[in-house]
């Protein structure tokens, strides 16, 4: 039996690639633990450790809430959530992003109080055996350790989200990316305290800090969007989804319809449509024409699955604000 999200039946391409997402969400959490004990035990006092720590314990958030969205998301629609549990996606990246941006504001102002403070982060010697080494060189290793396995995992992560529509994977995967950028602030910043730049380490500190709160705003403001029915659009919310124009489309191919106009929005991996069409004048479509027509638009993308057509004499502007303006155009243009 093949994987499902609620009632849609996921195509094997999906179900191949929502495999693969679990097994790199876990093999993520698998990294996170040790960078997070290595880095804790190798900090010390530096400001620019104390923020990448912090970063690579907020790295949990997004993994986990993909896992347990998913996992939420096979559950079939009941009497209580008729439209399916596909908003979980939809929560677990809002959970996300307020982690991120809560954490990147007090970091912000931790490190700029620390800069403002001329706090000299000490940095000392280490003893092992008969050999004492100054103990940035084992931050620094601990650093370059966290730098590259990231950046992989976010490259692999990265055509699952949008296969899968994920934008819990999605964020997952941005983080991941842009991961080595932290290693290095924080690289930059210990060197720089042993140059006896006391400020390069609070100022790298502030880059990691800077970095973490940029990814919870942009979060943020795409996880409310899509919570507050926007208007459907591509894994990474950049643009207006294609299948908004598609599904039109098709539907206005069909011999017996004047005119069709939907709104779609966001559930999550799966898009959720109201279409209506103008039927040709003269023309009363039957029951079948309905759903041939419903089943011409689902045939587009495993995405539409839960849709509805809806036969009106004009298009409704109170339902599909723009078409009286679109219309208006048109006339004009004629």
């Amino acid at each position: 039996m093949s994987a499902r999200f609620g009632h849609t039946e996921l195509p094997e391409e999906q179900e191949q690639a929502l495999r693969r997402a679990v097994r790199l969400a876990w093999l993520t959490i698998a990294f996170l633990v040790t960078a997070v004990t290595g880095v804790y035990l190798a900090m010390g006092s530096s400001q620019a450790m104390k923020a990448a720590w912090m970063e690579d314990m907020l790295s949990f958030v997004p993994p986990v809430a993909f896992l347990l969205a998913v996992r939420r998301t096979r559950r079939t629609p009941s009497p209580e959530h008729p439209y399916g549990y596909h908003r979980a996606v939809g929560v677990g990246h809002l959970v996300a992003a307020t982690a991120l941006l809560a954490m990147g504001a007090f970091l912000v102002f931790d490190s700029a109080s620390g800069l403002l403070k001329a706090e000299h982060p000490p940095v000392g010697l280490m003893e092992v055996g008969d050999l004492s080494f100054w103990s940035g060189w084992l931050m620094i290793a601990v650093m370059a350790y966290t730098a590259v396995p990231p950046v992989l995992l976010g490259r692999a992560k990265m055509p699952l989200a949008e296969a899968l529509h994920d934008r819990v994977l999605y964020a997952d995967a941005d983080m991941n990316k842009a991961d080595w950028m932290t290693a290095v602030g924080a690289i930059v910043g210990i060197l720089g305290i042993g140059l006896g730049l006391w400020w390069a380490d609070a100022v790298a500190a502030l880059f990691i800090s800077g970095s973490i709160l940029k990814d919870g705003v942009t979060n943020l403001r795409v996880a409310v969007r899509a919570l507050m029915d926007a208007r459907a659009e591509t894994y990474d919310g950049r643009d207006p989804h294609p299948l908004v124009i598609a599904i039109d489309e098709q539907l206005a191919a069909l011999d017996w319809v004047e005119e069709a106009r939907s709104r779609v929005r966001d559930q999550g991996h799966v898009f959720h449509v109201e279409s209506f069409v103008v039927p040709r004048h003269g023309y009363s479509p039957t029951l079948e024409d309905l759903r041939l027509a419903r089943e011409y638009v689902v045939d587009l993308d495993w995405k539409v699955d839960d849709m509805v057509v809806v036969p009106v004499e004009v298009l409704p502007e109170k339902m599909l604000p723009g078409v009286a303006g679109e219309s208006r155009h048109h006339d004009a243009g004629g």
